[in-house]
């Protein structure tokens, strides 16, 4: 947490990449969509807090409902996760739309606060969308009013990271690999219409990390996690239901939680509440994560 007025250093990309899992269900019993949206964009935060590289939604629902609430969710956090200056190009406005204003911004490392040339530094990494390609040189918006100047042909209408070379008397960039960006570099958004058992099946993750208040109390687990998590490629949290958990999900599949996860753990024990929210589940697990992964 930074104090007011101290300056802010870009955080360093986690040593794994930390996925999280949520239910379609996640918003489905919010009857507005200006709250489901709040909801959304309180779970954008943590994404972006606790550096998720990416955020499944897996099926949890009947298949027309889990399309239509996945699909909302992705759409919202896609909004939010996309740099202000690539939504013009980037998203189609749609109903679901309607309440981004409500959703907080993300700040992330690749939302620059500013879009003045003048603030525009060599050496800065920017995300941007390619504009027009002559030759080998692709004109990319990163942001500035002016495009920069790519030294690379590009498709029309993707999107890049490009680091600045310089500045005056024109921008010109690098293509830069996210590999090779050593600072979080923001989340992406993966709408997969599977159950979760078979989602992990798929993803086959090195470490996957059940949430539920039925599993071990984290203050007893943290050695095992930190343990496992150090020599692991890709870290896969999954989230329960609003309504159910993830003992309840997985039966509900004919499976085992045991069987897809390494470890289930109750990150919030002695609860005051009778029920956690999915997105409070969220701030509560990735922060003890994110405290001894360091």
């Amino acid at each position: 947490m930074n104090a007011v007025g101290s300056r802010y250093e870009p955080p360093l990309k986690t040593r794994w990449k930390l996925t999280i899992a949520v239910p379609s269900s996640l918003v489905a019993d919010v009857p507005h969509l200006r709250e489901k949206t709040s909801r959304l964009g309180f779970l954008g935060r943590a994404l972006g807090i606790f550096r998720v590289n990416e955020v499944l939604i897996y099926a949890d629902l009947p298949a027309a409902e889990a399309t239509r609430e996945g699909r909302f969710i992705s759409s919202v956090l896609t909004y939010m996760e996309t740099p202000q200056h690539l939504r013009k190009h980037l998203i189609r406005m749609s109903p679901d739309l309607r309440f981004v204003g409500v959703l907080p911004p993300l700040r992330t490392p690749n939302h620059p606060a500013s879009g003045k040339i003048g603030d525009l530094r060599v050496g800065e990494v920017r995300e941007g969308i390619v504009l027009d390609t002559q030759g080998q040189m692709s004109r990319v918006d990163v942001g500035v009013g002016s495009s920069a100047e790519v030294p690379s042909r590009i498709h029309r209408g993707s999107r890049v990271s490009v680091k600045i070379q310089s500045i005056a008397p024109r921008i010109t960039g690098e293509l830069v690999e996210e590999s090779r960006i050593d600072i979080y570099w923001g989340f992406r958004v993966t709408l997969k219409n599977l159950p979760l058992g078979r989602l992990v099946q798929e993803r086959k993750p090195d470490v996957v990390i059940a949430t539920s208040r039925l599993g071990h109390r984290a203050d007893t687990m943290l050695d095992q996690l930190r343990t496992a998590m150090t020599g692991a490629s890709e870290v896969l949290v999954p989230f329960g239901s609003p309504r159910r958990g993830l003992h309840e999900i997985i039966e509900e599949e004919g499976s085992n939680l045991d069987k897809i996860s390494s470890f289930t753990v109750n990150f919030v024990p002695n609860q005051g509440t009778q029920t956690i929210r999915t997105e409070e589940a969220v701030y509560s697990a990735l922060a003890v994560l994110n405290a001894i992964g360091e």
